[in-house]
């Protein structure tokens, strides 16, 4: 399948998910992400959930991250630019939401892309080789091109992988990894 099909595809899947199902995979996907070896790194960037596309909950996860005292990096979309700036996370940070509902700093300490040592990256299909399909606007991709080559790129799906993504592009960056609520998928 392409992506445009994908996209389709699993935007529906996931409108069919209730909110108690979104809770329990969520909290599962967390529980099966203390599996994975990035935990002696220090700057871990976060995804907030957008509750209208039913995203994975990124709560539980965000309360690992705090209860393993990391630094947690959240960010902030530039529409235009197509960018994204990267914010340390504090009990001062401030959030408002954008016109695409995403819970966004107003302001804050800005992080360097190149600081960044792991990175949950939102998708809504991917497939068994870590090529992930967004939403299609290339904020991730354009992102994880400036960060250090050794940044560990963490997928989180309610759903398993596909064989394979027809369409994939010579900029997409691979996943390292993704979580599901029963299995840690590894990529080479």
């Amino acid at each position: 399948m392409n992506k445009k099909e994908l996209r389709a595809k699993y935007k529906q899947l996931r409108q069919q998910l209730s909110l108690d199902e979104i809770e329990d995979k969520s909290l599962a996907i967390a529980n099966k992400m203390l599996q994975l070896d990035i935990w002696e790194k220090t700057y871990f960037h976060l995804f907030l959930s957008i509750e209208e596309q039913k995203e994975v909950e990124t709560e539980f996860v965000l309360q690992i991250l705090a209860g393993k005292d990391k630094e947690i990096v959240v960010a902030k979309c530039d529409f235009e630019s197509f960018g994204i700036t990267n914010y340390l996370l504090t009990d001062n940070t401030k959030f408002q939401k954008n016109e695409y509902n995403i819970y966004e700093p107003i302001n804050g300490i800005e992080v360097p892309d190149t600081k960044i040592d792991v990175v949950f990256v939102p998708l809504l299909a991917y497939d068994k080789l870590g090529n992930r399909v967004g939403y299609g606007k290339g904020f991730y991709d354009n992102f994880l091109s400036k960060c250090n080559k050794e940044i560990i790129k963490v997928g989180l799906s309610f759903f398993e992988p596909e064989e394979i993504i027809d369409d994939v592009f010579e900029t997409d960056i691979r996943l390292d990894y993704c979580v599901t609520p029963s299995k840690v998928y590894t990529f080479q």
